[in-house]
């Protein structure tokens, strides 16, 4: 075994070469002069090597200290190399999971759309920092993860949920092949949860069910003013909850003249990453009297369309959209919970309106109601139609407004 004074005479070589002391502890002497201590081990077949730090600064006795702890991490089955690099990385990264999960997605978003990326983040910001953020991601185990996951199943939004579940899923892995986690508790719970909603969304395809819904969330007491207004505009103009959500005071037009629009940008719309940023794909939606005072209304909301505030529907912060869940709830406020749901207004406009047209034999009809809806393909000729029959488009949007604001029936 080494002796303090045989460490101190040793001089530099032209090449380094090792002092043994024992059980794979040796020093290391550079040419430079500067020596450090190793530590030679097997794991799993393989020989490894292991820093323990430099003389003088770690001593002999420290350094069989250091060695022995590593024997130990070893006859646990763990290699102290690996556990080690483990341990940088947390401190590079932070070891909370809400520290892992924004290193996870900052990574993650090149691959995604701009708009998806934010729904992402924002799923887990609303959903899982509450309840997982703070804690070591080490520490969190697969009942955490469900009881997290259960309270986004409760507001009713089973699809949300699983999404959600994925999101977790996908920082635990990414975390373990960084070293950080050696788990993925998110996946275990997988079949603990509530099955999705199979086939279509629920939705009201009767006139009198769409009116009495509307004048149900009219009364309903405890909604903010623009919930009700952004649930009402997602009623009369058929959009998807998306678009709604992260609309812009820019983006309508002509509020004052005889051709009011909505022009949702290509990068809202449900389109292919290369086609989302030429504005050739922006949807054009006409708006209606009614709705173009919903819009008037909500901008009013907000300090008018001059103010800062450049959404049309911000959440609670101001900063940021209402959220996906937001609408959700307010239809299971109004008690429409497995009736209808935001993304339900498109099948009652396509259902009602296309009985209409079939009855009063206007079966092309049914091709221009099939493109208010923004089912068309995702290529250039799509594009070019986008703004086709505009004047039919905007006929069609004033009856399906005057149909929805008619009074319900008579209890």
């Amino acid at each position: 075994m080494l002796t303090d004074v045989a460490i101190r005479n040793a001089q530099p070589r032209p090449k380094r070469y090792k002092l043994a002391d024992a059980h794979g502890l040796y020093l290391e002497v550079l040419p430079t002069g500067s020596k450090s201590w190793r530590w030679k081990y097997r794991f799993a077949g393989v020989e490894k090597r292991l820093t323990l730090g430099p003389y003088p600064l770690i001593t002999i006795r420290r350094a069989r200290e250091l060695r022995d702890e590593a024997r130990g991490v070893l006859l646990g089955g763990t290699d102290p190399g690996a556990q080690r690099r483990a341990a940088r990385t947390q401190v590079r990264y932070g070891e909370t999971f809400e520290a892992i999960a924004r290193s996870w997605h900052a990574q993650k978003k090149v691959t995604l759309t701009d708009r998806y990326a934010e729904q992402v983040l924002a799923r887990l910001e609303a959903n899982i920092f509450p309840h997982l953020g703070k804690l070591a991601i080490r520490e969190i185990t697969p009942p955490l993860v469900l009881e997290a996951i259960r309270k986004i199943e409760q507001r009713g939004a089973a699809t949300m949920a699983h999404e959600v579940r994925g999101h977790v899923s996908e920082v635990f892995v990414w975390a373990i092949a960084a070293g950080i986690a050696e788990t993925d508790p998110a996946a275990i719970i997988r079949r603990a949860l509530a099955p999705m909603p199979s086939g279509r969304r629920p939705a009201l395809v009767t006139l009198p069910e769409a009116r009495e819904l509307l004048a149900k969330i009219d009364a309903l007491r405890r909604a903010q003013p623009g919930t009700k207004l952004a649930s009402r505009l997602l009623a009369l103009t058929a959009v998807r909850p998306g678009p709604l959500r992260l609309a812009e005071k820019t983006e309508f037009e002509d509020l004052d003249g005889d051709a009011p629009l909505w022009r949702i940008p290509a990068a809202k719309m449900k389109l292919s990453k290369r086609n989302k940023g030429d504005r050739a794909f922006d949807f054009i939606v006409p708006l209606a009297p009614a709705a173009v005072a919903i819009v008037r209304e909500a901008m009013d909301l907000t300090g008018g369309p001059a103010s800062k505030q450049r959404l049309l529907f911000p959440g609670v912060n101001r900063r940021v959209p209402i959220s996906d869940s937001t609408l959700s709830q307010l239809y299971l406020d109004a008690g429409y919970r497995g009736r209808h749901v935001p993304h339900g207004w498109r099948a009652s406009f396509s259902t009602i309106m296309n009985e209409r047209a079939a009855k009063a034999g206007r079966p092309e009809d049914r091709a221009i109601i099939d493109l208010m809806l923004a089912h068309m393909r995702d290529d250039v000729e799509a594009a070019y139609n986008r703004a086709a029959y505009m004047g039919r488009r905007r006929e069609l949007a004033c009856e399906w407004a005057q149909l929805l604001e008619a009074p319900p029936p008579a209890a």
